[in-house]
């Protein structure tokens, strides 16, 4: 087993820190995302944290789990830069990590699978994620079609936490 030194370790934690507090350039600010290939990206009417608390709540009413959660905005603000709320929640639960790993350990490096909650410059903030069928699809052809059954159960799972976290 690799160990890192604590100066290493700390050494890592800050280069993190300094990317998620780098500025973003302005087409990058805002809730401007575009639906891509592969995206749900759904516009909603409230703001950057009722929509990050209402996502965190549909979470775990989905049984699901908040594993990582990442973001610039609160470093950016302790540097005294101000940039519109950017938050990445990355959701799993233990049983679809169990079921995936039985069909395919590399697989498991797509997990846990990301929202992305994006503040606008009107207040407003998006949802977004790529959807789990997206992220898994190219490990299909070694791990099969229990594989893509998996991602597809995983597809109803996410959309149901993006609707009942977008519910007014």
């Amino acid at each position: 087993m690799v160990t890192q030194s604590l100066s290493a370790r700390l050494a890592a934690g800050a280069i993190a820190a300094f990317v998620l507090a780098a500025p973003l350039h302005a087409s990058e600010q805002g809730a401007d995302l575009q639906p891509r290939e592969g995206w749900a990206v759904h516009a909603s009417i409230k703001d950057y944290p009722t929509l990050l608390a209402d996502l965190k709540a549909a979470v775990r009413d989905h049984n699901m789990g908040v594993v990582t959660e990442a973001g610039p905005t609160d470093a950016a603000a302790a540097r005294g830069i101000t940039i519109p709320g950017n938050r990445v929640v990355g959701v799993f639960a233990n049983d679809y990590a169990v079921q995936i790993l039985d069909l395919s350990t590399a697989a498991m490096i797509e997990a846990p699978i990301r929202f992305y909650v994006t503040e606008g410059d009107d207040g407003t903030a998006t949802l977004s994620y790529k959807t789990p069928s997206h992220v898994f699809a190219p490990y299909v052809p070694e791990a099969g079609e229990k594989l893509a059954a998996v991602a597809e159960q995983l597809d109803g799972v996410f959309g149901a936490i993006a609707t009942a976290a977008l519910r007014d």
